[in-house]
């Protein structure tokens, strides 16, 4: 089995940091995977997305044009990825921001407060993560919910790591949600 998917929102968002982790994650699980960042040239509230591919085998190419699952964390990146999906995908959206509903009718459509959550968990910042636990609840073959810590102890940098406690525990805050498709 090969997932392609895409996270996206704007720089500060950590959607790149959320790709990396869920690909060490799934490299737990023994899992090949692939993460190819992309961001504009503001440091913060530029646009920000990465490719990642998880699959069972090798990975023949590590671009995504038309992905199975894509996380999106504002609404320029729903308007941007959202006609690119495959038929019969999954879309995560954050309500927190976007505000109007997507639009199309052949994709399984999960709409998440993730900014609140978060905020509701203990940090106000980590709605990345959120999403992270709400898209291995609804597909449990990427990784289990459990490799995150493991994931986050590798991918987060030395003076940051005293986040990872809360970001977990927002994880598992996303994991949690009663979850059904639009």
């Amino acid at each position: 089995m090969t997932k392609e998917l895409i996270f996206a929102g704007f720089g500060g968002q950590g959607v790149i940091l959320a790709g990396k982790i869920l690909c060490i994650a799934a490299m737990k699980e023994d899992k090949c995977v692939s993460h190819i960042p992309s961001y504009g040239a503001e440091m913060r509230g530029g646009t920000a997305n990465c490719s990642v591919v998880v699959a069972d085998e090798e990975i023949a190419s590590p671009v995504v044009e038309h992905p199975d699952i894509c996380i999106v964390l504002n609404k320029p990146s729903l308007d941007k990825f959202e006609p690119r999906m495959k038929e019969g995908g999954i879309l995560i959206y954050n309500t927190s921001l976007i505000e109007n509903k997507p639009k199309r009718t052949d994709i399984k459509v999960y709409g998440i407060d993730c900014n609140r959550i978060a905020a509701e968990n203990g940090s106000e910042r980590a709605g990345n993560m959120v999403a992270l636990g709400a898209l291995v609840k609804i597909v449990p073959w990427l990784c289990s919910v459990d490799s995150f810590a493991y994931a986050l102890d590798q991918a987060i940098s030395a003076r940051n790591k005293k986040f990872n406690e809360v970001n977990l525990k927002v994880i598992k805050a996303g994991y949690d949600l009663p979850l059904n498709a639009q």
